[in-house]
């Protein structure tokens, strides 16, 4: 934890020290907007029933015959009401940030069901007043979270709040506990809002409202400061805290996420998050943009399916699945050191520029079986899927009563591969080779003349990460059972890139998270059918524009972008906003 303690301002400033216009009527507004809020919840929100069908949780006016008994968005909106009004009055350190946080959440609720409704209903009566009957309750939900947001700065908008409590052990593993359980059970109820594809016709609205009252949620724990505080005591318990989200991570096929569908999203997102953290070794640590790097994951893919006994497969040998494994890393691991040759001479753009001609390479040699070893557009089909003492991995799992989905010891190994990546690229980041890298993606002319042999340690950079890569493309192989070309083309290698900028670079668990939202977020975005690439693509411009740094950002990136001290506090808070309120 930083040992700078932190002064916050006083109510109704800002960290520049300037009193807001708003300071007066800070807390009337903050009640107004919770008491609406809650209000908003109790209300209906339709006022007839769309050509879809009903809107969730009862929410149309034809149904509403129960308005205390809150479920779904409602009830998200209810909470989000009510931590409004605790936080105006509760003496928490920057009660502004989280007044705001907290009003941005019901704001973004209240118009995304309020949006949605008046687009299906076809016009401005299906959330207000048609045929003599009334529905306010987004507009009393959106007025109430634009309240919210300016009595936030009206509160004042000081630092993000410091904890300098240290628990205990036993306490401190508690609340690490917890904690991650509630991530679990957060993490599952995302997947599951809204349902699957046709499931209900409203899913991609429900689910962006939900995101909407997480983002509301995690923004007031941060200002709060409890971010801070769990990411500092997770730190100094880390074994614990590894364990623990292991644990969370293997449970979640014990959850309403447990069934065949997104066992097989969460597969695929763990081999891609397999993926990312070795290209993270390439481009986050020694800042080497690879443009070709799914090639060496369908290298690992294309020798694994050779030896896997399929019938297409050219080689004629069935190796087991470890020693194939270890073979598809070995060979992708050489590719990526003859690829990593050329930045001895050539670097930025340029290298850039090879990479990509690599990846095309590759592809295009796959399309025409140049070798032989491809089958060229018919792929390999037919791979065995992998097994565990008589049991493959693509069959149902029982435990007594408990019964687990198809799929879901693919889900384990590939658990188990993401944290073996995860503890491969964190003892290179903080090893000798690992200040190497990052010394030279600072400056590598600087780096030089430190006696860093650059040379060496870039190509060692993509040895390693395209070692990964050949791994994560051997399970890959079994999981789908087909190797194809089309799976490894350049589209793939701008994701992977996409998932460790939008993650943040050089970050272990920023990797994983981008490779989880690229994958996720399209699947529950299908219900907006044509527009869900528009706003995917609107969602990645509006966190780079507001989080350059990443969502999870290492604290070197953090420093450099967002102008965050390694404990992630502005630098201006820590330093400039007690001068200006002792002014």
């Amino acid at each position: 934890m930083s040992n700078q303690s932190t002064v916050l301002a006083p109510s109704g400033a800002t960290a520049a020290g300037k009193r807001s216009p708003l300071a007066s009527a800070a807390k009337p507004l903050a009640v107004v907007g919770g008491v609406l809020g809650i209000v908003a919840a109790l209300l209906p929100w339709v006022t007839f029933s769309l050509n879809d069908g009903n809107w969730p949780d009862k929410s149309t006016l034809q149904f509403f015959d129960a308005p205390f008994a809150v479920t779904g968005f409602r009830w998200h909106v209810l909470l989000l009401g009510v931590l409004v009004l605790v936080a105006a009055f509760a003496p928490i350190p920057s009660r502004g940030r989280v007044v705001r946080a907290l009003g941005w959440g019901l704001a973004v609720v209240s118009f995304i069901n309020g949006a949605y409704i008046t687009v299906k209903g076809g016009g401005l009566g299906a959330i207000t007043a048609a045929e003599g009957v009334v529905a306010f309750g987004s507009i009393a939900g959106l007025v109430g979270g634009v309240l919210a947001i300016l009595a936030g700065y009206g509160i004042g908008i000081g630092p993000v709040g410091d904890w300098k409590f240290k628990p205990s052990t036993p306490i401190a593993y508690l609340v690490l506990l917890v904690s991650f359980a509630a991530v679990l059970l957060t993490v599952a109820a995302m997947l599951t809002t809204g349902g699957v594809g046709t499931s209900n016709p409203y899913a991609g609205a429900i689910f962006l409202s939900f995101l909407g009252f997480a983002g509301g949620v995690l923004g007031a724990l941060s200002g709060v400061g409890f971010i801070r505080w769990l990411s500092v005591l997770s730190e100094e318990h880390r074994v614990f805290s590894v364990i623990v989200l292991a644990a969370c991570a293997l449970l979640l096929p014990f959850t309403d996420a447990g069934n065949e569908y997104w066992m097989t999203v969460a597969a695929n997102i763990g081999i891609y998050a397999a993926t990312a953290i070795g290209l993270n070794i390439v481009v986050g640590l020694a800042g080497l943009l690879d443009l070709g790097y799914v090639a060496f994951m369908g290298i690992g893919a294309l020798v694994a399916a050779n030896f896997s006994g399929a019938a297409a497969a050219n080689f004629g040998i069935d190796l087991p699945f470890p020693v194939a494994a270890v073979i598809a890393a070995v060979v992708a691991g050489i590719f990526g050191a003859i690829v990593g040759s050329p930045t001895l001479r050539v670097r930025g753009d340029y290298l850039a520029i090879v990479t990509l001609a690599f990846g095309e390479i590759f592809t295009r040699s796959a399309q025409n079986d140049i070798g032989g070893l491809t089958n060229g557009s018919n792929a390999i089909p037919g791979i065995p899927a992998l097994s565990l003492f008589g049991k493959e991995f693509n069959r149902e799992l029982s435990f007594g009563a408990v019964k687990l989905p198809a799929g879901v010891l693919y889900y384990v190994l590939i658990v188990l591969l993401v944290a073996a990546t995860m503890a491969v690229f964190a003892n290179l980041k903080f090893s000798r080779i690992g200040r190497a890298w990052i010394a030279i993606r600072e400056d590598e002319d600087a780096a030089r003349a430190m006696g860093i042999r650059t040379g060496q340690a870039k190509i060692l950079a993509f040895l390693i990460g395209a070692m990964l890569a050949g791994l994560a493309g051997a399970v890959f192989a079994h999981k789908n059972g087909t190797v194809s070309y089309e799976s490894f083309k350049f589209l793939e290698s701008i994701t992977l890139l996409a998932a460790v900028i939008l993650g943040g670079m050089g970050s272990i668990p920023g990797a994983v998270l981008g490779a989880a939202l690229l994958f996720v977020l399209p699947e529950k975005l299908r219900d907006f059918e044509e527009y869900r690439l528009m706003i995917f693509g609107l969602a990645l411009i509006l966190i780079m524009r507001f989080r350059p740094q990443g969502l999870i950002p290492d604290r070197h990136r953090r420093a450099e972008l967002a102008d965050e001290d390694v404990g992630g506090a502005s630098v201006d808070e820590v330093h400039g906003a007690p001068r200006e309120a002792k002014a």
